[in-house]
């Protein structure tokens, strides 16, 4: 398997030792706390499972903002966008130099992690919309990802932290959330070397299922890594539960059995575009993935990212930075002439009425109604999971 990202060993936060991650649990009552941000939260969970490995806690300010605009912190470490705990006041923890940070998803706030605090720094206003522009591409406060990180305060506490747990990710998703260490181990016990993963946030439909499997043949990997994201969504998209059943029903009726590993990650989606699609290769390299499907405007939202923009932005990237390789992947649809599912750009003597193409919206409306979109679109029993689902939020 791959190397993880800046070290030769993956360095997960997350306490593991039963009696010492009691006594910090004890400790932290008698410590400063602080409500933190759900995006703040979510980084602690992934910094605690190794994913945001070499990374030993937040950034200060001049590291995030070297990070947004360089993708390289002011060390020399490379990676695309600012870990950060920013709160809209620290007063409640001022002089201190140990501090309980308390989960804002969880009934009750129970704390998720305890930081050492380095500094207590303020985001210039001139930062903050540097910050913004340079990951996000854009500073329209439309932007559902613009409007999350410029929601959340200014204020950056750095510093490294111990993890005490997984926020809801591993009560709630059971069965699907892993860590970046629990992944390397699995597939390590599956034998496999050459693994590709592939990001989602929805449910799969039959092209996505197909280009899964035309990079596990195309680059002869020994497994897939079907790696959802559990955390929170914009509205409108589909929950995580009814995603899992989805992806899972899939794999079990049309899947080699051993060939599949459906699993999750807690952490909320930025939407991001390029700058993400970088992310996500940052911690698929930390599970030990040597190959990640990057799609038509992976992890955009709207209209602000070019279809292929989140492809090129790994033109530029050196492989002493980051070794994973990207599955360029064109636009997937059905080809009536050949009857199978292909890679649009792949068959240039095909029309567009060659093609079986359905709109989101309009395969909304089909499940909403209680219609399974054609079989050239999505599996049947994919399609039954959700009109059960649309028709439960009518």
């Amino acid at each position: 398997m791959i190397k993880p990202l800046g070290s030769d060993k993956l360095n997960p936060l997350y306490v593991m030792d039963d009696a010492k991650r009691a006594a910090l649990v004890k400790e932290a009552e008698g410590l400063p706390s602080i409500l933190v941000s759900s995006a703040a939260a979510a980084n602690a969970v992934m910094l605690g499972g190794g994913y945001f490995n070499p990374f030993t806690g937040y950034m200060n300010v001049a590291d995030a903002v070297s990070v947004a605009k360089d993708m390289r912190t002011t060390s020399g470490q490379f990676w695309p966008t600012p870990i950060l705990n920013v709160v809209p006041d620290a007063s409640a923890i001022k002089g201190a130099k140990r501090i309980a940070l308390k989960d804002p998803n969880v009934a009750g706030n129970p704390v998720i992690a305890i930081q050492d605090v380095e500094a207590i720094e303020e985001f210039t206003d001139a930062q903050m919309a540097e910050m913004t522009k340079a990951v996000y591409g854009t500073d329209d406060p439309e932007h559902v990802g613009v409007a999350a990180f410029n929601g959340v305060g200014k204020t950056c506490i750095s510093g490294p932290i111990q993890v005490l747990n997984y926020s809801y990710f591993d009560k709630e998703f059971p069965g699907t959330f892993r860590t970046a260490y629990q992944l390397r181990e699995e597939m390590g016990k599956l034998g496999w070397e050459k693994v590709v993963a592939f990001q989602t946030r929805n449910p799969m439909h039959l092209a996505h299922e197909e280009l899964c499997r035309m990079a596990y043949n195309d680059e002869k990997m020994d497994g897939i890594l079907i790696h959802m994201l559990l955390g929170k969504l914009k509205k409108g998209d589909i929950p995580a539960d009814v995603r899992d059943a989805c992806i899972r029903k899939m794999v079990e009726v049309y899947f080699e059995p051993n060939t599949v590993l459906v699993t999750g990650y807690g952490f909320d989606m930025l939407y991001a575009g390029p700058r993400e699609a970088v992310l996500h290769a940052c911690f698929r390299q930390n599970c030990g993935c040597t190959l990640l499907i990057v799609g038509r405007d992976h992890a955009g939202v709207g209209d602000y990212y070019g279809p292929f923009d989140a492809q090129t932005i790994f033109d530029g990237i050196s492989k002493n930075d980051l070794q994973i390789d990207i599955y360029r992947a064109d636009h997937t649809a059905y080809s009536k002439k050949l009857d199978r599912v292909v890679m649009m750009n792949r068959v240039t003597d095909h029309t567009k009425e060659d093609f079986v193409l359905l709109s989101g919206t309009k395969v909304r409306e089909m499940l909403g109604k209680g219609i399974k979109p054609p079989k050239e679109f999505s599996r049947p029993e994919v399609a039954e999971i959700l009109i059960n689902y649309y028709q439960s939020i009518q």
